[in-house]
């Protein structure tokens, strides 16, 4: 009722203060419809809930955007105030681009330009790695890329990426650099990448182009649990007022959105937790339908129906800034002069608040600093080589087109290979049948939801049995595609056909390009449909084949490889299956110490082990180390289980246990190495004291009895307690006891103990599962070790589940995900109806059991511990034989029973 008289009071202040008066909405919402949302967002952010919100809610919903006819309207009599604002918002005129970016300076040599550096130390290198010559192909392409390279200015780049590389290199940490840096020469001479220029055909303007204005991008790898240090040495070399790590913007997902507007709505948290676990992935719909699976009314709880429908309203919102997992910005002045750096919530880290797209659109150098566990893992196995008598390989060293190597990948053995151990690429394995490097890289790229959504891959693989005729539609096609069988597989093959076949300019492919590597943005790709198929019409195609080449190029728009990239990576997928071949326990040794990384856990990857040949042997606080390690035996490597796998035993307290010995006795080492009761306890727990003569009861008792703080007894009075008569474990509680305790067991697998359960219910095995014939209908069960549901499956899930005897892979279509979502989301014990789907054309059969009833069953797993008779244990070894490493021990859970 005081509008008036209040804005002529302002106007009277801004006049005394010689100044204009603004008009201004106080806007805190586009349209009024988003006026709850808003409430609810506050109530978010101040950690309350709408009932508790107070003042801090919107009095209505008029703060949202006004055209300015309506201001005017408002704000009448005082239409000076309007103009003002008016006049402020015209003179918003600021451009991003009139930031100018400087590379650093820090990385040239005295006396050159960025520029004569560089070519200097290609030289050098490219000496070093051809010492007799450059080959002639290799030194044409490493001329043609330094042209381009001082003709855009990109020297400085290179030498700063090159930097890093060279402190990695000089600190022993494993790099790789990958993506589309591989496809430059100078990338390898220089070490930032490792696929060999004379080898592979690979395209430079992928990565920088003369007709795209924008800088080179590098992503190297390094190994994961090394990555920090990599990260400091930037920060220290450069200041962090010049370098910080860009941001990534973190947006409400299914889950997050359920849980949070629950809570500021009211909810109680055991309906915000059951909502939130029924809400499969971010791409789920229908809310409601899942309120109803978990056995909730929306339709007669209206406050839980509208935390519901703002829960799917806020789906896709801003949440929060998050660092990026790596995209370092380097600058020659204070970045502070550019953009907003801040204190990262993780110690020692500063962030750029921009994310990587603003980065590119700004065209600042970024060197991508990454982590990857295989890196890890590879370091550790090629030190274990040649610790153990092998040869000092680095990664550039591995013995290459290895036919063993090959004809293992062939039987899809790829178990924690890298990129190759999904279940979907160990079905493929066998069908591609690898026998060179380019096969790894096919196999690594079509495997993705690009190519299996354009229908790539069957046509490939017909072609490549023989099945089907190797046809072009065009020479130029031809010159296009001919690695490939005339199917496209990669990114560099779309842009190349949207050229030579749709006509399209540099510049128009490489939008093209953008659309398809921006895999999250699925609608930009149709936006070149026309263009294309009337290019393709123009030249001569017919309208079915463009039809066909165009859907094609979307499916990279859900998720396709560069070339390159693939090529990257598999370098790495045959150097850790070439370890896993011929140096089995090394691989099984150095996977258990990266952990955690990969699809399969440690009992999978000893169990793996245990299958290729590999003696396994417990964890003992006599013999093992944190890490687990190799022990010789007899010529043979045998695998030691590490006290990392006790859980609740702190590193360093197993590193005092390691220091104090030799010790026999359990009550000196004890003392010697000053462990309290809860790591005495876990160790107990995990059966570790067993080589000192104490099975798992005995040693919790003895625990029981502990006082570190106490004196040793006088000798005279030394005489000890007599041991009491404990009654032995059953075979189940040692089997759930070794799970609970280390995550694995080396004595029955838990469905071997439930084999007659599971038997009286229709149950077959896996091994017998191998043998059944095509779409015959069977019932199995098994412990669910993999969820996977990509985004190309069109809500299919595959499960993997595993029995005594081996593992099988499951397919379930959406109507039965459907049906059994509460099995689906939290079973661990699944009991499956379905028909088995045979495939004996590949060099191993591959099996499917396609799923259409699925049962909980993990009531079973509660009740194991009962199972069984008394425990078969090994033997009580005398502590010096196990100090040996001389006493014989199962190596698998078969040898066990």
């Amino acid at each position: 009722g005081d509008d008036r008289r209040r804005l002529r009071r302002l106007a009277e202040m801004a006049g005394a203060a010689r100044s204009r008066l603004l008009a201004a909405g106080g806007v805190r919402f586009h349209q009024p419809e988003r006026r709850r949302l808003a409430d609810v967002l506050a109530a978010i952010r101040l950690g309350t809930t709408i009932d508790a919100l107070g003042l801090e809610a919107a009095q209505n919903a008029e703060a949202h955007l006004k055209p300015v006819a309506e201001m005017r309207r408002l704000f009448a009599g005082l239409e000076d105030a309007v103009e003002a604002s008016l006049d402020i918002t015209a003179a918003c005129r600021f451009s991003l681009r009139e930031l100018r970016y400087e590379y650093p300076e820090e990385i040239l040599e005295p006396g050159l330009t960025a520029q004569q550096a560089l070519e200097q130390r290609v030289r050098t290198a490219a000496a070093r790695y051809w010492p007799e010559s450059v080959p002639e192909k290799v030194a044409r392409q490493i001329a043609h890329e330094l042209r381009l390279v001082e003709k855009l200015g990109y020297a400085p780049y290179f030498l700063t990426v090159h930097e890093i590389v060279r402190f990695a290199e000089s600190q022993k940490i494993l790099c790789q650099g990958r993506g589309s840096a591989a496809n430059s020469a100078i990338c390898f001479v220089l070490g930032i990448t490792a696929v060999p220029p004379d080898k592979h055909e690979l395209l430079f303007e992928r990565f920088i182009s003369e007709a795209r204005d924008e800088p080179p991008d590098i992503d190297v790898d390094f190994e994961h649990e090394r990555r920090e240090e990599v990260i400091q040495h930037i920060y220290d070399r450069y200041g962090r007022d010049r370098a910080a790590i860009c941001a990534t913007l973190i947006r409400y997902r299914g889950r997050s959105a359920v849980r949070e507007v629950g809570k500021a709505m009211g909810l109680s948290e055991d309906v915000t937790a059951r909502l939130a676990k029924g809400t499969w992935h971010h791409g789920d719909g229908g809310l409601h339908e899942v309120a109803r699976e978990q056995g909730l009314d929306p339709d007669g709880d209206p406050r839980l129906s509208m935390a519901l429908d703002l829960a799917e309203e806020l789906q896709g919102f801003p949440r929060h800034l998050a660092t990026h997992v790596g995209g370092f910005v380097i600058t020659r002045g204070r970045l502070t002069e550019l953009a907003v750096v801040t204190k990262a919530a993780m110690e020692n880290r500063h962030t750029l608040e921009w994310d990587k797209d603003d980065i590119d659109a700004l065209r600042m150098l970024k060197v991508d600093v990454l982590g990857l566990g295989m890196l890890s893992c590879l370091r550790r196995g090629l030190a274990l080589i040649a610790r153990h008598g092998g040869p000092s390989y680095g990664l550039r060293d591995i013995p290459q087109d290895d036919a063993e190597t090959y004809r293992m990948l062939s039987r899809g053995e790829s178990l924690g290979v890298f990129q190759v151990e999904s279940r979907a690429q160990m079905n493929m394995l066998p069908r591609l049948r690898p026998r060179e490097f380019y096969d790894l890289v096919i196999e690594v790229a079509i495997v993705r939801p690009g190519p299996i959504q354009g229908d790539m891959v069957h046509p490939y693989l017909r072609r490549r049995d023989g099945a089907e005729p190797v046809t072009y539609a065009s020479p130029e096609l031809e010159a296009v595609l001919k690695r490939t069988k005339g199917v496209p597989l990669f990114q560099e093959q779309a842009m190349q056909i949207a050229i030579v076949a749709a006509g399209f300019s540099n510049s128009q492919a490489d939008a093209l390009r953008r659309a398809m590597a921006t895999f999250r943005h699925t609608g930009d790709v149709p936006e070149f449909r026309e263009p294309f198929l009337e290019g393709m019409a123009r030249n001569g195609y017919s309208r079915d084949f463009a039809e066909r080449c165009f859907k094609q190029i979307e499916g990279f728009g859900s998720y396709g490889f560069p070339e390159s990239h693939a090529a990257s990576f598999a370098q790495l997928v045959y150097t850790s299956a070439w370890i896993k071949r011929h140096h089995p326990a090394v691989f099984a040794c150095a996977l258990l110490n990266s952990q955690p990384m990969g699809f399969y856990a440690p009992p999978q990857i000893v169990r793996d082990a245990a299958e290729n040949g590999v003696p396994i042997r417990p964890i003992d606080v006599l013999a093992s180390e944190w890490d687990c390690t190799l022990e010789c035996d007899g010529g043979t490597l045998a695998l030691r289980l590490g006290l990392r796998l006790v859980s609740g035993l702190d590193p360093k307290a197993a590193d005092a246990l390691v220091a104090a010995r030799p010790c026999r006795d359990f009550a000196t080492l004890v003392r010697r190495a000053r462990l309290d009761r809860r790591a005495v306890e876990a160790l107990a727990n995990a059966d570790a004291f067993r080589g000192m003569g104490l099975d798992r009861r005995r040693a919790l008792w003895a625990a029981a009895g502990l006082d570190r703080a106490a004196p040793p007894p006088l000798p005279l009075f030394a005489a000890a307690e007599a041991a009491p008569s404990l009654p032995a474990a059953t075979a189940g509680e040692e089997t759930v006891l070794d799970y609970g305790a280390t995550g694995l067991t080396l004595r029955d697998h838990p469905l071997a103990l439930l084999r007659p359960q599971l038997a009286a219910l229709g149950s077959v095995d896996s091994r017998a599962f191998a043998s059944l014939r095509q779409g015959q209908r069977v019932r199995l069960a098994g412990l669910v070790l993999v969820r996977q549901r990509p985004g190309s499956a069109k809500g299919v899930v595959f499960f993997t589940l595993e029995d005594e005897f081996g593992t099988v892979n499951l397919v379930l279509y959406q109507h039965v995900v459907e049906a059994h979502r509460a099995a689906v989301l939290s079973a661990r014990l699944l009991l499956v109806e379905g028909r088995l789907e045979r495939l004996d054309e590949a060099e191993v059969p591959i099996l499917h059991l396609i799923a259409r009833r699925l049962e909980d069953r993990s009531d079973l797993l509660d009740g194991l511990h009962r199972l069984g008779g008394p425990a078969l244990q090994p033997p009580l070894a005398h502590a010096d034989e196990v100090a040996r490493g001389s006493r014989p021990m199962p190596h698998g859970s078969r040898d066990w029973r």
